[in-house]
């Protein structure tokens, strides 16, 4: 509330500071109460999930969120359990199981509820795509380049695949990220794969791919579609007896080369990678009065995984849901993040 007073009491000179960049302008415009950065602020948290039970099933180890095609939220858990959360309250109400075509259990870490209703699905175990119903049942599943294979049928490394999806503006072209390098590439460059919608239904054919490098010691958790082509992006890293590192970057593939012929990523010449802004760091965010039950950098944070856009606000912002992975494990945390994002204007 500290901030809300001294931005009012300042609010008549803002005109005459000609430094504060547009998106600061529209942050002070908007009010911000909790800035983790001049781009973005965080509206709240709620840790009323974590260690609960619906209809029988752990309410835990959430990977992905996407808003459905009802309003609702969908809250996809990585022990292949697909929740649906009230949009206002995110208390679950439904609760669908998943399984792969032989009935065993998926590694399910990202989603996209397609225009249809049907739900895209990674699976990293593999790693594999698979579209179901609503009921859960499998319906189809993408192509996935060979080279995005898990050793030894490919050069990806265990658990360390499809980790990030998002349906991009007209619903025509589905990016997946890879959370960690191929082998032969550069440790610190991961691969964004795109699929092209041929058609008017469901057909996903494979398309362009393009390299991204994550900070020092980070993966990337999640991708999101801004609505003008761009994408927002997690970043995520854990140290033991530090904590976790979570980095909320904006990120353009517009320019950047398609690296699907391309066999290994050393930031050679010739390859434009995926250009990015730092949005802010997660770990710069008041706490709001959070607790930890491990060591963090900052009792709000933990294992970030999830990210969805929810909204706009008046000012054009986007609303963001994000939500923390707590593994099922005692000591780390489910939580809910609310954020307001102000994004700096696409250069043409």
């Amino acid at each position: 509330m500290r901030m809300r007073t001294a931005l009012a009491s300042v609010s008549a000179g803002l005109a005459a500071i000609t430094c504060l960049t547009t998106v600061q302008a529209e942050a002070a415009q908007e009010g911000v109460a909790h800035a983790c950065s001049s781009s973005v602020s965080i509206d709240g948290f709620s840790d009323a999930l974590d260690k609960t039970t619906f209809d029988g099933t752990f309410v835990g180890n959430l990977s992905a969120l996407a808003v459905d095609t009802d309003g609702r939220i969908a809250a996809l858990s990585d022990r292949s359990s697909l929740f649906s959360l009230d949009a206002k309250t995110h208390q679950p109400v439904g609760v669908v199981q998943l399984a792969d075509e032989t009935g065993a259990a998926l590694d399910s870490e990202a989603l996209v509820v397609d225009r249809d209703g049907t739900r895209l699905i990674t699976d990293e175990t593999t790693p594999a795509i698979r579209r179901y119903d609503r009921s859960g049942t499998i319906i189809g599943r993408l192509p996935v380049p060979a080279p995005l294979l898990v050793a030894p049928a490919g050069r990806a490394t265990k658990n360390l695949t499809f980790e990030g999806l998002t349906l991009q503006p007209g619903g025509r072209a589905l990016i997946a990220s890879m959370e960690g390098a191929l082998s032969g590439d550069s440790s610190d460059i991961v691969r964004f794969q795109t699929w092209r919608r041929h058609g008017s239904g469901q057909d996903f054919r494979l398309s362009e791919q393009y390299g991204y490098r994550v900070d020092t010691g980070l993966g990337v958790s999640e991708i999101t579609a801004t609505g003008d082509g761009r994408l927002l992006v997690l970043e995520r890293g854990y140290t033991s007896g530090v904590g976790n590192t979570v980095r909320l970057y904006l990120a353009d593939p517009a320019r950047a080369t398609d690296t699907s012929g391309t066999e290994n990523l050393t930031g050679q010449d010739g390859i434009r990678l995926v250009g990015k802004t730092l949005l802010a760091d997660i770990g710069d965010c008041p706490s709001l009065g959070a607790t930890a039950k491990q060591p963090q950098p900052n009792p709000l944070l933990d294992n970030i995984e999830g990210l969805a856009v929810t909204g706009h606000t008046p000012g054009g912002g986007l609303r963001l849901l994000l939500v923390s992975d707590d593994n099922q494990n005692a000591v780390q945390i489910t939580r809910l993040y609310s954020l307001t994002a102000r994004l700096p204007r696409r250069l043409p």
